[in-house]
Protein backbone atom coordinates (compact mmCIF):
# COMPACT_ATOMS: atom_id res chain seq x y z
CA UNK A 1 0.00 0.00 0.00
CA UNK A 2 2.63 2.19 0.98
CA UNK A 3 4.64 1.53 -2.70
CA UNK A 4 1.58 2.91 -4.43
CA UNK A 5 1.12 6.03 -2.67
CA UNK A 6 -2.69 5.26 -1.69
CA UNK A 7 -1.88 5.71 2.20
CA UNK A 8 -2.03 9.87 0.74
CA UNK A 9 -5.72 9.42 -0.03
CA UNK A 10 -6.21 7.41 3.56
CA UNK A 11 -4.12 10.31 5.12
CA UNK A 12 -6.26 13.29 3.57
CA UNK A 13 -9.15 11.49 4.44
CA UNK A 14 -8.85 10.87 7.64
CA UNK A 15 -7.60 14.11 8.36
CA UNK A 16 -10.09 15.82 6.58
CA UNK A 17 -12.88 14.07 8.68
CA UNK A 18 -11.26 14.51 12.23
CA UNK A 19 -10.78 18.65 11.27
CA UNK A 20 -14.87 18.75 10.14
CA UNK A 21 -16.24 16.48 12.55
CA UNK A 22 -14.48 18.09 15.79
CA UNK A 23 -16.39 21.51 14.35
CA UNK A 24 -19.98 19.57 14.02
CA UNK A 25 -19.62 18.34 17.49
CA UNK A 26 -18.13 21.58 18.59
CA UNK A 27 -21.12 23.21 16.61
CA UNK A 28 -23.52 20.58 18.44
CA UNK A 29 -22.38 21.05 22.31
CA UNK A 30 -22.43 24.81 21.92
CA UNK A 31 -25.51 24.99 19.69
CA UNK A 32 -27.48 23.29 21.78
CA UNK A 33 -26.81 26.24 24.71
CA UNK A 34 -27.91 29.40 22.33
CA UNK A 35 -30.68 31.44 22.58
CA UNK A 36 -32.20 31.79 19.03
CA UNK A 37 -33.49 35.36 19.92
CA UNK A 38 -29.70 36.52 21.27
CA UNK A 39 -27.90 39.27 19.26
CA UNK A 40 -25.31 37.29 18.74
CA UNK A 41 -27.37 34.28 16.61
CA UNK A 42 -28.76 36.95 14.79
CA UNK A 43 -25.60 38.46 13.77
CA UNK A 44 -24.46 35.36 12.75
CA UNK A 45 -27.69 35.10 10.42
CA UNK A 46 -27.55 38.67 8.75
CA UNK A 47 -23.93 37.85 7.90
CA UNK A 48 -24.95 34.10 6.47
CA UNK A 49 -27.76 36.03 4.35
CA UNK A 50 -24.98 38.98 3.69
CA UNK A 51 -22.86 35.88 2.05
CA UNK A 52 -25.28 34.28 -0.03
CA UNK A 53 -26.76 37.32 -1.43
CA UNK A 54 -23.14 38.28 -2.01
CA UNK A 55 -22.34 34.91 -3.90
CA UNK A 56 -25.96 35.34 -5.54
CA UNK A 57 -25.06 38.96 -6.88
CA UNK A 58 -21.90 37.51 -8.15
CA UNK A 59 -23.47 34.95 -10.12
CA UNK A 60 -25.79 37.28 -11.65
CA UNK A 61 -23.59 39.97 -12.67
CA UNK A 62 -20.00 38.61 -13.35
CA UNK A 63 -20.84 35.21 -14.40
CA UNK A 64 -18.40 32.42 -15.70
CA UNK A 65 -17.87 29.75 -17.53
CA UNK A 66 -21.84 28.80 -19.73
CA UNK A 67 -23.69 31.19 -17.24
CA UNK A 68 -20.90 34.31 -18.99
CA UNK A 69 -22.77 33.01 -22.07
CA UNK A 70 -26.42 33.92 -21.25
CA UNK A 71 -27.48 37.39 -21.18
CA UNK A 72 -28.02 39.43 -18.48
CA UNK A 73 -31.84 40.15 -19.27
CA UNK A 74 -32.24 35.78 -18.77
CA UNK A 75 -29.93 35.71 -15.34
CA UNK A 76 -31.95 38.69 -13.60
CA UNK A 77 -35.73 37.23 -15.13
CA UNK A 78 -34.71 33.86 -13.67
CA UNK A 79 -33.53 35.81 -10.16
CA UNK A 80 -36.74 37.81 -10.09
CA UNK A 81 -39.16 34.65 -10.91
CA UNK A 82 -37.03 32.68 -8.40
CA UNK A 83 -37.31 34.87 -5.83
CA UNK A 84 -41.01 35.37 -6.44
CA UNK A 85 -41.80 31.84 -6.19
CA UNK A 86 -39.96 31.31 -2.99
CA UNK A 87 -42.37 33.91 -1.80
CA UNK A 88 -44.98 32.33 -3.00
CA UNK A 89 -44.26 29.14 -1.87
CA UNK A 90 -43.80 30.14 1.94
CA UNK A 91 -40.72 30.74 1.80
CA UNK A 92 -39.27 27.40 0.65
CA UNK A 93 -35.66 28.03 -0.32
CA UNK A 94 -35.42 24.52 -2.44
CA UNK A 95 -38.72 26.19 -4.67
CA UNK A 96 -36.55 29.13 -5.32
CA UNK A 97 -33.96 26.91 -6.30
CA UNK A 98 -35.36 25.07 -8.49
CA UNK A 99 -37.14 28.05 -10.38
CA UNK A 100 -34.42 29.63 -11.10
CA UNK A 101 -32.46 26.83 -11.94
CA UNK A 102 -35.16 25.47 -14.81
CA UNK A 103 -35.88 28.85 -16.08
CA UNK A 104 -31.73 29.52 -16.97
CA UNK A 105 -31.90 25.90 -18.50
CA UNK A 106 -35.01 26.67 -20.03
CA UNK A 107 -33.60 30.22 -21.45
CA UNK A 108 -30.38 28.52 -22.56
CA UNK A 109 -31.69 26.08 -24.72
CA UNK A 110 -33.98 28.39 -26.34
CA UNK A 111 -31.04 30.82 -27.23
Amino acid sequence: MMENGWWVYVVIIVAGWLATDMWRWLGVLVGNRLDEDSEALQWVRAVATALVMAVTSKLVFFPTGTLADSPLWLRLGALGIGFLAFLLAGQRVIVCVVVSISLLIAGLALL
